[in-house]
């Protein structure tokens, strides 16, 4: 076959650790390139059925070959938007792990093994998770599982220290991307948790010996493992894993619409006003940020060819939303933890493994910013023309809430600092946001002191 042009091909920088294959672009699709050294494992991956197994549960992402010789394959695989585990809320991370111990013991019964077990090779497709990393397979040999430290790292640590420790340490990914370090877990776990079998084993005891062998030259490849004693430590892995449970938390959004300033009638009007909004507009895709848990995300994502991301700062809102994403079998909403005021980096080596947001972003029709604009300017103190500025480098359309300094929610953030937030006033905050776009409607939402406007970019 022909080479078909790859030549001109813009290499992805998370894929250079791999010397078995390299993930590229070209005029925007994603293409895998499968180097010479791996084409036989690639082809036993397909030949052996693993691949169609693992299609037909839903636990892999397909892919086209496009080219296919003994020199390399090029494959092209299906699509999805890449997010990242600390962007993910705690049933998410579960649900990758879990994913990642299903593909591991279905791998096992078709001859070959997982070599990684890194999140990063998860990614959400309709709302389940994918593996996405085609190359991610070995040929089984009777020796320990290579990917066994780095499946407890990923996953059960984080996952341990969020569901025993505190929420918010799932973001100690954001300063070890290649896991939380298990010595550092084990200190940062409660003493109860070394009265669980699972977790004294996989974390504890693993943390002491990772360091009492730490130097040792011994290779303990040279160690014989069975195959039915890896599927008997997978099923462990598994079952650890599916009794880490989430603590009930209590955070400042969680129960955020159940004590709001709205009346039934006019929380009613605004969902009316934004379905307006909607119809005049008609995105495929929209992005929510400060989403909460995706009341009015759905008013998009109720239409089955709308794709919404909704975005919030709290995981426990991200959690609920995921979770009833899960139980009505949601497809197009995708629930991820963000902080805009402190958003994901990019991170890794030359700053370039990881991407931030924007750097993610792919044809968004549509952009919400509801009831999120005065705690930005008075909570972050981000004037309204940066907001304007970064809200626009994402879509076209925005639908944004102002709120009106006599607003009850805006009284009770400044009551115990000082005022100093002249501009906040409707002129102004129009006057900011019309250097970036053009104010298409504004529709007051009745009983309220806030108004909804529908906006549009001014260029591009």
């Amino acid at each position: 076959m022909e080479n078909n042009g790859f030549n001109a091909e813009k290499c992805e920088a998370s894929s250079f650790k791999d010397p078995d294959a390299r993930v590229f672009y070209k005029d925007g699709e994603v293409y895998r390139r499968i180097n010479k050294k791996y084409v036989e494992t690639y082809r036993k991956f397909i030949t052996s059925g693993l691949y169609e197994k693992l299609i037909s549960l839903g636990l892999m992402v397909k892919h086209d070959e496009i080219k296919n010789s003994n020199d390399e394959i090029i494959i092209k695989p299906e699509k999805v938007f890449i997010s990242y585990p600390w962007e993910w809320c705690f049933s998410q991370l579960k649900d990758a792990a879990l994913a990642t111990l299903k593909i591991q013991k279905i791998a096992l019964e078709y001859g070959m093994i997982l070599k990684d077990a890194t999140p990063f090779n998860i990614q959400f497709l309709n709302n389940s998770p994918v593996l996405i990393d085609t190359s991610s397979f070995d040929v089984f040999e009777e020796k320990p599982w290579a990917a066994y430290r780095q499946l407890c790292e990923s996953f059960i640590c984080p996952l341990a220290l969020v569901a025993y420790t505190d929420l918010r340490l799932n973001s100690l990914f954001l300063g070890n991307i290649n896991g939380i370090p298990l010595d550092l877990t084990s200190k940062l776990l409660p003493l109860k948790t070394k009265f669980n079998p699972n977790l004294l084993a996989h974390i504890h005891i693993h943390s002491k010996m990772q360091s009492k062998y730490a130097d040792n030259s011994i290779k303990t490849n040279r160690t014989k493992i069975s195959k039915q004693n890896l599927l008997n430590i997978t099923d462990n892995l598994y079952d650890t894993v599916s009794n880490i449970n989430l603590s009930k938390y209590k955070t400042e959004w969680d129960e955020y619409y159940s004590n709001t300033n709205y009346t039934d009638k006019s929380f009613e009007t605004k969902k009316d006003i934004i379905k307006s909004f909607k119809e005049r507009i008609s995105p495929k895709t929209v992005w929510d940020f400060g989403a909460n848990t995706g009341v009015f995300s759905r008013i998009f994502s109720d239409d089955t060819n709308v794709n919404v991301k909704a975005f919030d700062i709290d995981p426990l809102a991200i959690e609920k939303n995921y979770l009833e994403a899960k139980a009505k079998d949601e497809k197009n909403i995708f629930p991820l933890v963000f902080d805009i005021v402190n958003p994901s980096p990019a991170l890794g080596f030359n700053n370039s493994e990881r991407k931030t947001l924007k750097e993610r972003i792919e044809g968004i029709d549509m952009l919400l910013a509801l009831a999120l604009m005065h705690h930005l300017r008075i909570t972050y103190n981000v004037p309204f023309e940066y907001q304007a500025e970064y809200f626009s480098a994402f879509s076209k359309h925005l639908i944004i809430e102002f709120v009106d300094k006599k607003d009850s929610k805006v009284q009770t953030m400044l009551l115990n600092r000082e005022d100093v937030f002249d501009d906040y006033t409707q002129e102004g905050f129009e006057t900011e946001f019309g250097k970036f776009y053009k104010i298409m409607e504004a529709k007051p939402i009745e009983d309220t002191k806030r108004t909804l406007y529908l906006m549009e970019r001014i260029c591009g």
